[in-house]
């Protein structure tokens, strides 16, 4: 086949091809095929913003503003939450308004609430133990129970209690010496204790039942009332500072010092232990040290207030003021010793955490004698006060 004859003949082909195509076409009645557009490309998703910020829940065994431990346990919220620049933020929660007072402890150990600013003894139904952390009857100064917690064992101590109920504790607050309390007829001799109803918490409480004492255990809202009623007959409470903001003096005129079962009590901030481990090492940090900061902060101001809230109290209220005979401390004394090496026997854990508080003490007691009360003694003796 020559090339005219090739070309012409493929021609022919191709157009008969064509025409069979269209007619297939037709028969079907279907569109001419189009070139597809590719599909669209899904843009990849945005990835999940983790801003970290918690708004977490503190719950206390203080009436709502109440000074010094209320607005204290508002400042150690407020400054946590500044620390961290809102990451963290506190929300606080006065005695009763998420959980009754003596309900914190459950609340923070199964999460319920996050965390809370108590005075451990409350919790002395759970192990005697936690008395050591607040304070103990004949026990730590504030600068002494500092000294133990940060430099002599208790902190790994605590720790180590706290473990067990799911708890990661602080100090976060002291009131220092506390006084002995308020009564309404004279105490001069340790039988004046006998039958008397009186509202003391932790092992000081058990001091005075082996004097003869029904004694209850009360969060701060329910004392007044319960001595206004006659339902209790003599109460201690903190200091001068506090004692007139929730006026005793109304219903009491005897104002006993200095008390025994407080020298130096340390209040704690207290976390659920799941949560505290799920914060990162500056935000532990961060806590830490804000809860430092309280305990320096309160104790300063409790100091400084107290003499000032004393004199209206004997000046303007017609409080006497009047110390404790020497029967009487001496009694309790005797008992005190008792209710702490009894205390101490409660279970393994309790009696190191009592070996380490009793030697801590002795050490503390010799150095405090030879420098603190050396000075205030001669202070006193020379210049006045």
């Amino acid at each position: 086949m020559d090339r005219r004859s090739f070309i012409t003949g493929a021609a022919v082909g191709a157009a008969a091809g064509a025409a069979a195509v269209g007619a297939i076409m037709a028969t079907r009645k279907q569109p001419a095929p189009q070139m597809a557009e590719p599909a669209p490309v899904a843009a990849p998703a945005a990835p999940a913003i983790n801003t970290g910020m918690r708004e977490l829940r503190m719950v206390t065994t203080w009436p709502k503003d109440f000074p010094g431990l209320g607005t204290g346990a508002q400042r150690l919220a407020d400054r946590i939450t500044a620390m961290t620049d809102g990451r963290i933020t506190v929300k606080l929660f006065a005695a009763g308004e998420l959980v009754p007072p003596f309900e914190s402890f459950d609340a923070v150990s199964s999460g319920n609430a996050d965390c809370l600013h108590a005075a451990a003894y409350y919790w002395q139904g759970k192990s005697k133990a936690f008395n050591f952390f607040t304070a103990v009857p004949f026990g730590l100064t504030a600068s002494e129970l500092n000294a133990w917690i940060h430099h002599g064992g208790g902190q790994a101590l605590w720790d180590k209690l706290g473990a067990e109920f799911n708890l990661k504790s602080f100090l976060a607050g002291n009131t220092g010496v506390q006084m002995g309390g308020w009564f309404r007829s004279e105490v001069n001799t340790p039988e004046d204790f006998n039958g008397l109803k009186f509202r003391m918490p932790g092992l000081g409480g058990e001091v005075l039942r082996r004097l003869g004492a029904a004694v209850v255990a009360l969060p701060g809202g329910e004392i007044f009332p319960s001595l206004q009623s006659g339902a209790i007959d003599a109460t201690e409470w903190v200091g001068p500072w506090n004692d007139l903001a929730f006026g005793f003096y109304r219903v009491a005129k005897f104002y006993y010092y200095p008390g025994f079962h407080e020298p130096g009590s340390g209040l704690e901030c207290t976390w659920n232990l799941d949560l505290w481990n799920s914060f990162s090492a500056s935000e532990q940090t961060m806590i830490g040290a804000a809860c430092s900061a309280e305990n320096d902060i309160m104790l300063a101001e409790f100091n400084a207030r107290n003499t000032d809230a004393l004199d209206t109290l004997v000046s303007q209220h017609g409080v006497e003021l009047r110390k404790f005979s020497d029967s009487i401390y001496q009694a309790f004394a005797g008992a005190a010793e008792d209710v702490l090496a009894e205390a101490g026997q409660s279970d393994a854990l309790t009696g190191e955490i009592y070996d380490s508080f009793i030697e801590f003490r002795r050490k503390a007691m010799s150095w405090t004698t030879l420098s603190d009360q050396s000075y205030a003694d001669l202070r006193t003796k020379f210049i006045g006060g």
